[in-house]
């Protein structure tokens, strides 16, 4: 992608419940709504630029993860945020204001829409984790994927700040599987997929 003129844009950052996840918020969309990525180390992510360079620029940096108009960066236990957040923020600062490329994959749905050949308790699952459940962890700088639905067992993936965040496991169990539970009877638990 050819790099575009130099444009304005604001970043602060916000805290996530992963005290080693830090939100970096842009005041434009970085990318369509409905849309994540998640990349957990540099090999996965060829088709994202600003991640990929993230990872080569800071060692400390162990998640890159994109959504609408946010960048969740994780960072190593023994790094402090007061130490690096000013420098990885400029650096994602002017990755976009250069018009850099975020991503180079094509885009072509949301992620978490219904497909077809889903059940109707499928449907009904992602229409829950949608309207109830995504829009939390979203705010708390990650994202939460429907996995599977088997045995009346409910496979989730936890992205971002989520991935790896001490509380996820609680929110996972107390949250997540008891809204679940009480609004589609046919759900029994609630796991993450991968942990």
């Amino acid at each position: 992608m050819e790099t575009q003129t130099k444009r304005a844009i604001s970043l602060y950052t916000e805290a996530s419940p992963n005290p080693n996840s830090l939100k970096f918020v842009a005041s434009v969309m970085l990318i369509p709504e409905g849309v994540s990525r998640d990349y957990p180390d540099l090999e996965s992510a060829k088709e994202a630029p600003l991640a990929a360079v993230l990872f080569k620029a800071f060692p400390y940096v162990t998640r890159v993860f994109y959504m609408s108009n946010f960048v969740t960066v994780t960072k190593t236990d023994n790094t402090d945020w007061f130490e690096v957040k000013g420098e990885v923020q400029q650096f994602i600062k002017e990755h976009l204001e250069n018009g850099n490329a975020l991503l180079t994959e094509e885009i072509t749905q949301q992620d978490h829409a219904p497909v077809e050949g889903d059940t109707d308790v499928e449907v009904k699952i992602k229409g829950i984790l949608d309207e109830y459940i995504r829009p939390a962890v979203e705010m708390d700088g990650g994202a939460i994927a429907f996995h599977s639905f088997v045995d009346g067992k409910v496979k989730v993936t936890l992205q971002g700040s989520c991935s790896g965040c001490p509380s996820s496991t609680v929110t996972l169990k107390a949250g997540i599987e008891n809204l679940l539970k009480r609004m589609v009877p046919e759900v029994t638990e609630v796991e993450a997929e991968g942990v």
